[in-house]
């Protein structure tokens, strides 16, 4: 009776984890969804398209970070400095460094001009953990910019660690100005300044929105 009880157990058990699974949208789906449902409200929503930037960080709020492993975007942006933090350390640089985020895609959303964004097939394969989402934005009048959205799985779904615009990862990019401010002034320097460089985003934020 216990094998049986435990034979059920196991196929309840397998049953769910494949229905799990199966809930899970592929990441290029996933990354084309968020996209058009971002690109509507750009192309509708009259105070972004006049400069709330408020209206614009709430539509990255609610739309595109929850996508984000911001954890592992600031481990792989601090490198080997991520293991000389603290736990409390930790927490706040991953903030801070979402904060500093936020500002640069409301600013990228600030900038749209009836662009499109084209997704590549995917390539992958079953059991995939790991992938590379390519798109290409093509601008009026201007050459095509490639953008790559490096994702993992994770149990709640597919989440983006990394972005390559052209030829330039955001990750590395900040990975040589954190390690920079390391050096200058400790692991707390770099929270300092990722802190004063989100203050003063929002200060510019709030100035024009009073415009």
């Amino acid at each position: 009776m216990r094998r049986i009880l435990a034979g059920l157990l196991a196929i309840c058990c397998l049953a769910a984890a494949t229905a799990r699974a199966a809930e899970v949208t592929a990441p290029d789906a996933l990354a084309k969804s968020v996209t058009d449902d971002v690109l509507a409200v750009l192309r509708t929503d009259k105070d972004i398209q006049s400069g709330n930037t408020k209206k614009v960080v709430d539509l990255v709020e609610k739309k595109v970070l929850p996508h984000f492993d911001f954890v592992r975007m600031t481990q792989l942006a601090l490198g080997r400095n991520w293991r000389e933090a603290s736990p409390e350390q930790q927490k706040l640089l991953v903030a801070e460094f979402r904060g500093l985020l936020v500002q640069t895609y409301a600013a990228t959303f600030t900038a749209y001009k009836d662009q499109v964004i084209e997704y590549r097939p995917l390539r992958s394969q079953p059991g995939d953990t790991e992938v590379v989402v390519k798109s290409q934005i093509q601008q009026p009048g201007g050459r095509p910019i490639t953008v790559d959205y490096r994702m993992h799985r994770l149990d709640s779904g597919w989440k983006v660690y990394d972005v390559v615009v052209g030829e330039l990862s955001l990750v590395q990019n900040y990975r040589g100005s954190f390690e920079t401010e390391v050096r200058k002034g400790g692991i707390d320097g770099l929270i300092k300044t990722l802190a004063d460089k989100n203050r003063q985003l929002s200060t510019m934020q709030a100035a024009a929105d009073k415009k």
